[in-house]
């Protein structure tokens, strides 16, 4: 069976890393729950050359073409779609991914405020003992942002901020985020061959 992973894209600069991430899960076979919220929206718009449409079922009917994948594989819910299997605990992702991740959302999550589907759902991946992975995109982090990421850690989530590494030797942008979204398939526990892993192929 296909695993099943929710992902959230938020406000947060970095838009790029949820759009390559939602290609390699969909491209990886999996079962993509993904919720995007309006500030994210209209990061997608100012970051990429992408123009998303404004209802779910379009914007999933965009990404299945884009990507070349059977609709089956993709749903797309909104912000207020409680009645979304994500949001209940009977009917878990097998894991969850939110990124890019806002320290807004880090904070409704580590007080399990549920005010909308991306939070809900977050907060039922961890009461259900799932992974959640947080791609954290800020700096510099407060206090305030690094008591919540504390808070989240310790009951669970795995804190994974977009901090790319060099010793790949990246020359394109493109190479930066594949690096940051492939440490997030690694702790999904799926195969990935963006990044080499260290000390292979030369690496030091």
């Amino acid at each position: 069976m296909s695993l099943h992973v929710a992902l959230a894209m938020t406000g947060a600069s970095g838009a790029q890393y949820g759009l390559r991430l939602l290609e390699c899960l969909l491209a990886g076979g999996c079962r993509v729950s993904l919720m995007i919220s309006k500030p994210a929206q209209v990061v997608i718009g100012m970051e990429t050359d992408l123009a998303l449409p404004a209802r779910s079922a379009d914007i999933r009917r965009f990404f299945c073409a884009r990507h070349g994948v059977d609709e089956a594989q993709l749903q797309v819910y909104g912000r207020e779609e409680w009645t979304a299997p994500v949001a209940s605990g009977s009917a878990a992702p097998d894991a969850m991914v939110v990124c890019p991740c806002t320290t807004a959302t880090v904070s409704a999550l580590a007080t399990g405020a549920s005010r909308s589907l991306i939070e809900r759902a977050g907060d039922v991946v961890l009461k259900e003992r799932r992974t959640l992975v947080l791609v954290v995109r800020e700096t510099p982090f407060s206090a305030i942002h690094l008591e919540n990421m504390l808070t989240l850690a310790r009951a669970g989530a795995v804190i994974m901020p977009a901090n790319p590494g060099y010793y790949h030797r990246p020359r394109t942008v493109d190479a930066l985020v594949d690096f940051v979204v492939a440490r997030v398939l690694d702790h999904l526990g799926l195969p990935q061959h963006l990044v080499t892993p260290w000390g292979m192929d030369g690496a030091s």
